[in-house]
């Protein structure tokens, strides 16, 4: 009798865990940007794989990656890091190389993302959208604005109206650096240091209304909480797009002395629980009508070569394409590693407590 019971539990256990095998199997669990996926695309995906995609969001890198650490690196099968937090991904040992042989649409990506220098070879990651970080204003509030970092840093350009800045350490910084003369891609300690002197007198400007993140900071921008802060080009269009009368007046600027550009890209976790699925989705994604259709939809551009003809025509254009001069002012973030990441870390976070 007892070697009975022992097999019947057995058996409900092997169920159960059969069970759970299954549940795993049909779904999908990532981890994006808010604002930053067509739902019509999930359905599709979801009906072409009799999967249930599970959304889950952050709204900056540095929350990405403490997640990540915290255990999300077992509960994420899909994660869609910038370029420069890449580096420190693969050296972490947070997410899995790519094994390309899954991937049939690999080859629809622009020549310029196949070998990028994140991630050399392209061995860990799969470009998902790019874009510009920019300074979004009140076209009303600021007439005559300067197409300058000053409409932020300098008191006298902007003396009465609240404002904001990213709480993503690297493009604040990089955006006191650029105003400085330092460039938007500084990585010295003179020019950190300036930098850090000129953000900490910044925030004690009384119409300093803190630091936020992208989405958030266009919120706030038409709610007339601030006048000037700092964004992403797609998400500013979608916005403007999608509730034209709040945003009517609220405009999108590359300044002169250089900013950020991004690329944000698909990776799987080390521990991903559904890694197959995680390959099907990533190679849903690089088919070019689905390329195509995502950035419709989000107002990014799209690094897929074979998207092209797809495109809406708004997305051929500024903001979402800068013109030449501005494409030649733009940098990638740098990708900080040992001793020069924990110097920047005991820097911002001195920014960020004084």
């Amino acid at each position: 009798m007892k070697t009975n019971k022992t097999a019947l539990a057995l058996s409900l256990a092997g169920l159960a865990l059969a069970g759970q095998v299954q549940a795993q199997e049909n779904k999908l669990y990532l981890f994006n940007w808010t604002e930053y996926m067509d739902p019509a695309i999930i359905e599709a995906f979801e009906e072409k794989y009799d999967v249930e995609v599970v959304q889950n969001y952050f709204n900056s890198n540095p929350e990405m990656f403490a997640k990540l650490n915290a255990g999300g690196v077992s509960q994420y099968d899909i994660i869609v890091p910038s370029n420069y937090y890449i580096p420190r991904l693969i050296e972490t040992g947070l997410v899995q190389e790519l094994d390309k042989s899954k991937l049939d649409n690999l080859d629809n990506v622009m020549e310029q993302f196949a070998d990028p220098s994140y991630d050399p070879g392209a061995r860990y990651s799969a470009p998902y959208q790019w874009g510009v970080t920019g300074i979004i204003y009140n076209a009303e509030t600021f007439p005559d604005a300067p197409k300058s970092w000053s409409l932020l840093f300098d008191p006298e350009v902007n003396a009465q109206h609240p404002f904001g800045l990213m709480g993503d350490g690297q493009v604040s910084m990089g955006g006191a650096c650029a105003y400085l003369g330092h460039g938007y891609d500084c990585t010295s300690m003179e020019a950190w240091r300036e930098a850090a002197r000129l953000l900490i007198e910044t925030k004690s400007r009384e119409t300093f209304s803190g630091f936020t993140d992208g989405t958030p900071a266009l919120q706030q921008l038409s709610r007339g909480v601030t006048h000037v802060g700092l964004s992403y080009n797609g998400d500013f269009l979608f916005y403007k797009e999608e509730n034209p009368d709040a945003f009517a007046n609220m405009e999108f600027m590359i300044p002169d002395e250089g900013a950020e550009m991004w690329v944000d890209a698909m990776m799987i976790p080390s521990e991903a629980p559904n890694p197959d699925m995680a390959y099907k989705f990533i190679d849903f994604i690089l088919d070019a009508e689905i390329g195509a259709q995502l950035s419709n939809y989000n107002y990014y551009a799209s690094p897929n070569e074979a998207a092209r003809p797809y495109l809406d025509k708004v997305l051929t254009e500024p903001p979402v394409q800068p013109s030449e001069a501005d494409m030649e002012r733009l940098r990638f973030t740098p990708t900080l590693e040992g001793e020069q990441l924990q110097t920047f870390q005991q820097l911002w976070s001195e920014v960020k407590s004084r």
